[in-house]
């Protein structure tokens, strides 16, 4: 069983749920994503999701398409952001997630990238524009590593095809709470309720939810239905805001913090 699965397993055991949070690989630097991953370890988050920037990207909001603007200006890379993962597990167990897109993967060399991404500490991917019919490609060499394939299902998605996803997931399934990109609009709880009972009875696995979550209070409704809640734009936005202020890392652990309390009751 993978770290991924560990947690989840564990947090049911505590009645908790997981909290799941990306930041952007190298947003303001690669050095900084370090201290702000341990940050958040500290704060309680549960999974970490880091997002490997992209030119191009068709899901993020604005928030995050600055966010990795800013990090590929740095000069960060695929190669960085393994490296980035291999110097938080010399010290931290939490699970990571390698969130992106296949361009990135692809121009690596898929079976290398699946090779070095394991040998980092990687514990799951998700690539947010390799549909099932594709992703064998990458799949058979992130299955054979141990690498868990998250998937996303969303509103839009008909049950046939949410059946076809949910059968190959692994790891957890990721709902997205709204149509659109990422940190554009708030989800509607009546909605997701709806569509996360159809989804249990076609899946074991734990469903979190992201897209438009950036409150305690909306993390608290949601976390009544879900087995986590997964914070991105909210948090990226206020890394961005507050780079060059010399209290980020105290303001991460607040927001972070705060999150995590309300997901305890749940």
């Amino acid at each position: 069983m993978g770290r991924i699965s560990e947690k989840f397993e564990s947090l049911r055991a505590k009645d908790e749920k997981a909290l799941v949070v990306y930041v952007t690989a190298g947003n303001p630097s690669l050095e900084m994503t370090k201290e702000i991953i341990l940050t958040l370890e500290k704060a309680g988050v549960d999974i970490l999701e880091i997002g490997v920037p992209f030119s191009d990207p068709i899901a993020d909001g604005p928030v995050i398409q600055e966010a990795a603007q800013r990090a590929l200006k740095a000069g960060t890379t695929m190669k960085g952001v393994l490296q980035l993962v291999a110097d938080v597990r010399k010290i931290s167990q939490i699970p990571i997630v390698l969130f992106g897109y296949y361009n990135p993967i692809f121009s690596y060399g898929v079976e290398k990238f699946a090779k070095d991404a394991r040998k980092a500490g990687v514990d799951g991917v998700l690539v947010v524009d390799l549909p099932p019919e594709e992703a064998p490609e990458l799949r058979q060499f992130t299955d054979a590593a141990g690498i868990d394939f998250i998937s996303l299902i969303a509103p839009t998605t008909d049950m046939r095809r949410a059946k076809k996803i949910a059968a190959r997931a692994t790891g957890f399934l990721y709902y997205i709470s709204i149509t659109g990109v990422t940190g554009t609009a708030a989800p509607k709880l009546a909605d997701i309720e709806k569509d996360l009972k159809k989804i249990r009875k076609i899946s074991s696995l734990p469903v979190a939810v992201g897209f438009g979550i950036s409150r305690p209070e909306q993390a608290r409704e949601i976390g009544r239905l879900a087995d986590g809640i997964v914070v991105g734009s909210a948090l990226v936005r206020l890394i961005s805001e507050n780079s060059n202020n010399a209290g980020l890392l105290r303001i991460i652990d607040d927001y972070a913090a705060g999150i995590k309390h309300v997901l305890k009751s749940a």
